[in-house]
């Protein structure tokens, strides 16, 4: 909290506690909410810091002003600290034991009717969010988002420092060099018709630090890169933890990582959630492939996936033969139809024909749409997978072209997990996933890219 000596208020609305009762204050803050109890008319007060409950008794003479007020106008406020009566204390805030009554005010700000509620935090479309970002970034999980991710960051820099690592900011405005989306560009003023481009990361530059001898370096650093949304990635631009050190193998840049990410996600992470040790396990990138379906992995999931493709590559079932086939055995015996056919029609919005499966029965044979199909050695090997246990289901995917079989059941393994309850819950399971092929190859030439 700072030290206040200014005009507008003497303390925060996050501050005042039992030890205040008794003393003047001034508080500034927004109108986070009204209510009126039998002629008196209580405020929620809030700024930066949290809230304080104020008091506005009839006698004051201006209680009827303040209660036609908009919510969200600015007010700042004279007062007396007083503790709250009994049974009305609110054990959630800092300052529950005690309320202020107000003897003064100060319109500070008037706020016009609201496009949308900043208090209760009611869903609302996201473009109207958008075009009113000041008053959604004034709803309670968004500031707390914004300041978690500014204490985030300055604890990375304050470890990185510790470790050795110096910090250095890197050019905005560059040449194009594009990695692995387009550009963003920007208009020369002294050179019409040339362009700069905004760096898609800071490789180049970094790279030339340690050309010139500088030892370890990090930036907390904006990559700006014209590409589609993700899940985890804004478009347009995202920031990075990016590092280089000189002179160093493989094993000690895990390690100088490893020391900074197990201390800040224990500091930071929800109480109760466990983090991962180090050192991290390190999964070859064909295994992740293979066993997760993902480079990602997932290892809170224990669904793993196994390839089967040479068991399938001389089978009667067209549907399978000479593709890569890959499995996972899941307890989703007991599950109604339904959640089979959601699972097909996921499956098809990722772009697959669908999603066939399997389950064992307590006689030892396999009920599905693909029953049929399954000769006595595949039936086998799926009765391994299910190690024997009825109410088992196996789930397949097939595609001529490996990646797609590997990447549709690596969605089916999460999702199923999830739906199942099978996600190890409340904790952080951390792996390196090691050997990443250096191209693609095209599919339609097979030559790398």
């Amino acid at each position: 909290m700072p030290e206040l000596s200014s005009p507008y208020r003497t303390h925060t609305c996050n501050e005042l506690t039992a030890a205040a009762i008794g003393g003047d204050v001034k508080l500034a803050g927004w109108i986070h909410n009204k209510r009126d109890h039998g002629g008196v008319l209580f405020i929620d007060l809030r700024d930066h810091y949290g809230l304080t409950q104020i008091v506005i008794p009839p006698e004051t003479g201006f209680q009827e002003q303040l209660s036609h007020m908009q919510k969200e106008t600015v007010i700042g406020i004279t007062g007396r600290v007083e503790r709250r009566p009994d049974g009305q204390e609110n054990a959630g805030l800092p300052t529950g034991e005690i309320e202020v009554y107000v003897s003064s005010f100060e319109v500070l700000g008037p706020a016009a009717p609201l496009p949308m509620n900043v208090f209760p935090e009611d869903e609302m479309p996201e473009d109207v969010r958008l075009a009113n970002r000041f008053l959604d970034l004034r709803r309670g999980k968004l500031h707390a988002n914004l300041m978690l991710r500014s204490r985030i960051i300055a604890e990375i820099r304050r470890r990185m420092t510790e470790m050795g690592f110096q910090e250095f900011q890197t050019p905005i405005l560059t040449s194009s060099s594009p990695e692995g989306a387009r550009d963003f560009l920007v208009p020369s003023r002294l050179h019409p018709g040339e362009f700069y481009a905004l760096p898609q990361a800071p490789q180049q530059f970094k790279q030339l630090l340690m050309a010139s001898g500088f030892d370890r370096y990090f930036q907390i650093a904006p990559c700006f890169r014209d590409e589609d949304a993700r899940s985890d990635r804004s478009p347009g631009e995202f920031y990075q933890l990016d590092v280089e050190m000189s002179f160093v193998t493989q094993d000690e840049v895990f390690a100088a990582m490893e020391e900074l990410l197990v201390p800040l996600f224990r500091d930071f992470a929800p109480e109760g959630w466990s983090v991962s040790e180090a050192p991290f396990p390190r999964i070859p990138y064909r295994e992740a492939m293979l066993k997760y379906g993902s480079d990602k992995p997932d290892l809170r999931n224990p669904l793993l996936i196994s390839d089967l493709t040479e068991l399938f590559a001389e089978s009667d079932f067209k549907a399978f033969r000479g593709k890569t086939v890959r499995v996972f055995a899941a307890p989703a015996g007991e599950q109604p139809r339904k959640f089979f056919d959601d699972l097909q029609d996921e499956a098809r919005a990722l772009g697959a024909p669908g999603l066939a499966w399997l389950r064992l029965q307590e006689d030892g044979t396999f009920q599905g749409p693909i029953a049929k199909f399954m000769g006595e050695d595949v039936q086998a090997r799926l009765k391994e997978l299910c190690e024997d246990e009825p109410g088992r289901c196996v789930f397949f995917s097939a595609d001529a072209e490996e990646h797609k079989a590997a990447e549709l059941l690596g969605e089916m393994r999460n999702s199923v997990a999830r739906q199942l309850g099978l996600i190890e819950p409340r904790c952080y399971q951390f792996c390196w996933v090691v050997d990443f092929p250096m191209y693609e190859r095209d599919p339609e030439t097979g030559r790398p890219m």
